[in-house]
């Protein structure tokens, strides 16, 4: 692997008075890692379309008289090659060890933590926390991403630590290409509005499924006049959320706790409602009342996008399916290969929006710390699009 190749080093991440200190081990573990997922995702993953191509398709087509039909079929073809089970196991292992490392990172410091956080938000009237909100079953059952507890856990009172965990890993996943603060995301669709739809001034906003609300602030900066009402499940990640927006001077953001498929916001409140690489850790039950919801909260003339990966559909290889679809089998992502099976624009008519408001656009990353190179040049993380899709619609 060139150097040019080589992610950027972990101490170039945004800081912010509750982002969790590293110590020297500390923060050698996360370049290790962000060093290994690159060199698997850059070196090792395309050794799979290789065994793919030269052993794995051939055999089948010989013993079955046929080619494949569906990316199922190809991933019971290949578990059983070894090249894939070793880069499947790597991957897997990168994943816990980083979660590893991050909770060893937070915990030790989780009091600290909690208190820079209650010092930032005490107060304030802009976190609102719901103790009696009933966690989704579908959040309930599964560690996210192998991240023990998900994002909802609490271990100590006024708990920041599954969030500061995120936070602070997210640079080791994703090899350093969201950026500087892990914003990435929230930023490409900013910009895109801003050059693409400069007509829109949008004067409420509902972000649904924040997190910590990394996404949510580059969308509050872009339209600093107006109401930023960011909402999730996990009350850990708004308490961390809001003391960092607060900590970076990011103030027309409100994060309330409470479920996006059932929200109690008025009729018609919202000039634009926006997701970020949510839906694919949603079920197909509450997916569906998200979209209802987010129809019936928004304004005639609003907008609603949604950032995700790419969905499955009859153009895309087989092969780009099954390599798309590790995250279902081995990341702890029950719901990844459902959300992309769906037909989106189907899913936003069935809503209630009008077939020819419907939106589908690739939107560039924006990367900070690309050092000289396009982002959508570097964002190919384990085989991704280059560019993020968006869907959503005009009501």
């Amino acid at each position: 692997m060139s150097q040019n190749n080589l992610p950027p080093v972990w101490n170039r991440v945004g800081k912010h008075a509750v982002f969790p200190e590293a110590k020297h081990d500390e923060i050698a573990r996360y370049n290790f890692l962000a060093n290994l997922n690159r060199y698997l995702s850059s070196v090792v993953s395309p050794g799979n379309k290789i065994a793919y191509e030269k052993r794995v398709r051939p055999a089948f087509q010989q013993e079955c008289d046929r080619d494949f039909e569906t990316r199922k079929e190809v991933h019971e073809a290949m578990k059983k090659d070894t090249y894939y089970q070793t880069w499947s196991a790597l991957r897997r292992s990168a994943m816990e060890m980083r979660q590893q490392a991050g909770r060893s990172l937070v915990l030790r410091q989780a009091d600290e933590l909690a208190e820079k956080a209650n010092h930032l938000n005490q107060g304030k009237d802009t976190l609102k926390l719901d103790p009696d909100l009933e966690i989704p079953n579908y959040v309930r059952v599964v560690d996210h991403h192998c991240m023990p507890g998900s994002y909802y856990t609490e271990l100590i009172e006024g708990d920041v630590t599954a969030a500061a965990n995120y936070d602070s890993g997210l640079f080791v996943t994703t090899t350093g290409l969201l950026g500087r603060m892990n914003d990435g995301g929230g930023r490409a669709i900013a910009n895109w509005l801003k050059t693409e739809q400069q007509q829109f001034q949008p004067k409420r906003i509902l972000d649904i499924g924040c997190g910590l609300g990394h996404n949510v602030l580059p969308i509050a900066q872009a339209y600093p006049d107006a109401e930023i009402i960011a909402i999730d499940v996990a009350a850990p990640m708004l308490r961390y959320g809001h003391a960092r927006a607060q900590d970076l001077g990011v103030n027309n953001v409100t994060f309330i706790q409470m479920d996006g498929a059932n929200t109690g916001f008025a009729d018609e409140s919202f000039d634009w409602i926006q997701t970020t690489m949510f839906l694919h850790e949603t079920s197909n039950k509450s997916l569906h009342k998200i979209v209802a919801e987010i129809y019936r909260m928004l304004k005639p003339g609003g907008l609603t996008l949604h950032i995700e990966q790419p969905q499955y559909t009859e153009d895309m290889d087989l092969y780009e399916q099954f390599i798309r679809d590790w995250d279902a089998y081995y990341n702890n992502e029950p719901f990844w290969s459902k959300m992309h099976d769906i037909d989106v624009k189907k899913l936003t008519i069935q809503a209630g929006f009008n077939e020819n408001s419907f939106i589908q656009i690739g939107v560039k990353g924006v990367n900070d710390l690309s050092e000289g190179q396009q982002a959508d040049e570097k964002m190919q993380d384990y085989g991704r699009s280059p560019v993020w899709n968006v869907f959503g619609a005009w009501k």
